[in-house]
């Protein structure tokens, strides 16, 4: 008596990975699977606070109101490098300065990053993941740690605003193109 073969679901099916945690699966057959390879994975190896730096060079005549609020400009940059051959270290650099009427009310400067496990990412992905997916993810943690500090130091919190990572990008992406058409021009 011969078996009659299993059709090949179409949706989304639920399964755990080694570590419990639920992961979505798509059953997309053996035609499928042979064109698409693995599947790409992005894992979190770590996080951590590489540097924190907060100055309130006028205390305490700046914890004084002062009735308009002071100017902050916010700075972000992201970094990546290399740690092994799916191994990235991703850096977020933010820093904040507050002055009024040129004077500065307060500096909060710090370098937050994350280790990053990129396993079957296409080539032509890799930077774009790099520099915008992995800054994504460890931002939340970096902006509770600067809004504590300046909570700390005695001002309100500064809660920074989600950042456009991918627009970042994109400009980053953009100058490095116009350097190379100058250099070669």
């Amino acid at each position: 008596m011969a078996k009659a073969a299993k059709p090949a679901s179409k949706g989304a099916e639920k399964s755990t990975n080694g570590d419990g945690t639920n992961v979505a699966a798509t059953d997309v057959g053996a035609e499928g699977q042979a064109a698409t390879g693995v599947a790409p994975s992005m894992k979190i190896l770590g996080q951590y606070l590489k540097d924190l730096s907060f100055e309130n060079p006028n205390a305490p005549a700046s914890l004084a109101t002062q009735g308009e609020p002071p100017e902050i400009n916010i700075s972000v940059n992201v970094n990546a490098k290399n740690l092994a051959p799916t191994d990235y270290e991703v850096e977020l650099h933010l820093e904040a300065k507050a002055s009024r009427k040129d004077e500065p009310v307060f500096v909060a400067d710090m370098l937050y990053a994350g280790i990053f496990r990129l396993e079957n990412i296409p080539q032509e992905a890799l930077s774009a993941i790099i520099l915008v997916e992995c800054p994504r993810m460890i931002f939340p943690f970096a902006r509770v740690i600067l809004a504590d500090a300046t909570r700390n130091g005695g001002f309100p919190p500064l809660m920074l605003d989600p950042i456009d990572f991918a627009g970042m990008f994109q400009r980053r992406m953009a100058e490095q193109q116009a350097q190379q058409a100058s250099a070669s021009a």
